[in-house]
């Protein structure tokens, strides 16, 4: 069985002030891809690993912040990530709250306006 979702794109405007969120409030390094007509950078991901890869995108045509659907991030615990957002330039919608047996979520925006979510198990 594969999983529903293979890859994600977060569309961004200004591309070094979101990669910059984005390694600061993941402690990870994004990665850049090779893409003729758009700039993307990748999410640290492994094929063989369970959930999916992604990337953000700078692509004329499509604006950031006005997308309906969100996207969650995986966490060992939410709480420690939603409280790297507002000094990475993002906002803090709704802090770390149980969602019973499937865990912990919080609810932040980037600095682009696209609402993400942070779940975890903890």
């Amino acid at each position: 069985m594969e999983n529903s979702v293979g890859w994600f794109e977060i569309y961004v405007d200004e591309m070094d002030r979101a990669k910059k969120f984005y390694e600061s409030v993941f402690k990870v390094q994004l990665e850049k891809l090779n893409s003729p007509e758009i700039t993307m950078w990748a999410f640290p991901s492994d094929m063989e690993m369970y959930g999916s890869g992604g990337a953000l995108v700078k692509a004329d045509g499509f604006p950031a912040g006005k997308n309906s659907v969100i996207l969650y991030f995986q966490c060992k615990d939410c709480a420690v990530e939603s409280g790297r957002v507002a000094s990475s330039g993002g906002v803090v919608h709704k802090e770390k709250f149980s969602i019973g047996e499937y865990g912990n979520i919080s609810l932040v925006s980037d600095t682009e306006g696209n609402m993400i979510g942070l779940h975890s198990k903890e």
